[in-house]
Parts: C-alpha cells; sequence; structure tokens
C-alpha cells in the first residue's frame, strides 16, 4: 500500500471542532480529516460529512467537537497490504478512501480511489465503487 498511498495524512484530535478540520481540508487541499485520540486513529470526517451532518443540521461548526459527527466505524489497510486487499474493501463497503495504519492503529497514510484508478489493473473495478452512493 505504501507505494500507492498518500503519507502523512491530515488528522486532528477528536476534541477539535468542524471549524478547524473544514479549514485544513481548505488549506491542504483535502476532502477529508482522521480523527484521532491520543494518536490512534478512532474515525473520519470529511468534506461532505460537514456538509450533511453539521451545517444541514445547523450545528454551530466552530463549537461541534469532530467526534459528534465523525465516521467512527472504518475499514482501514496496513502500509504493506496489497492493492488488491484496498480495492476489494471499497467494492465490499463503497467507500472511497481508506486510512492506512501502522500495528498500534496510527493513521500513517491514506489511500483513495484516485489512488488506485492510477494502478491499470484495479480501474475496472473501481468503477463500480465510484457509482456507489456515498456512505452517509
Amino acid at each position: 500500500m505504501s507505494d500507492v498511498m498518500t503519507a502523512g495524512p491530515q488528522s486532528l484530535p477528536l476534541s477539535a471542532t468542524l471549524s478547524e478540520a473544514a479549514r485544513v481540508m481548505r488549506d491542504e487541499g483535502v476532502g477529508d480529516v482522521l480523527v484521532t485520540y491520543a494518536g490512534r486513529l478512532c474515525g473520519m470526517v470529511t468534506d461532505r460529512d460537514i456538509v450533511v451532518r453539521a451545517v444541514a443540521e445547523r450545528r454551530d461548526t466552530a463549537l461541534t467537537p469532530l467526534g459528534e459527527i465523525c465516521t467512527a466505524d472504518l475499514v482501514t489497510v496496513g502500509p504493506d497490504d496489497d492493492t488488491d486487499t484496498a480495492v476489494r474493501l471499497m467494492r465490499e463497503r463503497a467507500v472511497r478512501r481508506l486510512p492506512v495504519v501502522d500495528g498500534a492503529h496510527r493513521p500513517v497514510g491514506i489511500v483513495t480511489i484516485g489512488d488506485l484508478a492510477l494502478t491499470a489493473d484495479a480501474a475496472p473495478l473501481l468503477a463500480e465503487i465510484a457509482k456507489a452512493p456515498p456512505s452517509a
């Protein structure tokens, strides 16, 4: 996985606010932030999560912690997993991003559907994931 993942993913602690996450996404040009507790992965929040789970519900983004809206039921891969594993997990779970974690469950990277699409053998399988409705 380490050959296709984006290393050094953006992360914030569980107590950080939605506004902080939105600023990181804007400043870094990314659509997701990994959420950590004591350095270990515990969730992920996407730009879509902020819109659908917070803004549309009229939550105060300056006060709402990531822990209230992040997706906590994540599927992850390890840096030594192969791309076939990532593709299979994305298909099974209909997700477009997989956090890459080390043995202590600390985030070390993220692999996206776009990263995997660059590998010739995965492209046909990923078209199926891209058509799936986004998880809310």
